[in-house]
């Protein structure tokens, strides 16, 4: 039996969820809330281009709202 890693890939580009689906499962992993079955669920239907791609612009947003946030902080006062 051969094991062909472009073949795996190119399976797992063309799974069928949506980058919209993708975003919420990776939503609900930087929360750390997720049901087991739907993670599974998830895990097998998931594009790994579309985790990578999600997860990227998550973190992105987190640390502009985290900058954002302390920049409110500092303005306001409250931090002195």
């Amino acid at each position: 039996m051969s094991h062909d890693p472009a073949r795996d890939l190119r399976e797992a580009v063309a799974r069928p969820l949506s980058f919209g689906q993708t975003v919420r499962a990776v939503a609900w992993s930087f929360f750390g809330v997720r049901k087991g079955a739907e993670h599974e669920r998830d895990m097998a239907r998931l594009n790994p281009l579309h985790v990578i791609l999600a997860g990227i612009i998550g973190a992105v947003l987190f640390v502009l709202a985290l900058v954002v946030l302390v920049n409110w902080v500092i303005a306001s006062g409250v931090a002195r």
